[in-house]
């Protein structure tokens, strides 16, 4: 499997797609991302520009075993990048789109599904 796209963390709409992109490297490659510090670093190697001054602080300090620390527990590091890089008023969006979504005229029933389950999905994160 290719690596993820560098992330910038310039562009709130990728960070969803950044995190999916790398779950699906760990699940795809489980022996060798059993760890979180594994996932956490390897995901570290795509960061540029903002996400990587944001993370340069941490990785000066990569001999730290805390369990709780950012560079030793995967689900923090996707926490962070949402919240500092992602899209504040994502959920508000997909709430007002899930509202105002329409079976268009001669539209597929396909189409509005995936629709529905893509904004559901962003409602129920």
């Amino acid at each position: 499997m290719k690596a993820p796209e560098c992330f910038y963390g310039t562009q709130p709409f990728k960070v969803r797609s950044f995190i999916q992109f790398c779950q699906l490297i760990f699940h795809n490659d489980p022996e060798n991302f059993s760890q979180d510090r594994k996932k956490v670093l390897y995901a570290n190697l795509v960061l540029i520009f903002r996400a990587a001054e944001w993370i340069e602080p941490y990785l000066s300090n990569l001999t730290n075993q805390d369990p709780d620390y950012l560079l030793n527990l995967w689900i923090l590091l996707e926490s962070q990048l949402f919240t500092l890089f992602g899209d504040p008023n994502e959920f508000r969006k997909a709430e007002a789109e899930l509202d105002s979504l329409r079976m268009k005229e001669g539209g597929h029933v396909s189409l509005y599904k995936a629709d529905f389950r893509f904004l559901v999905s962003r409602i129920g994160d």
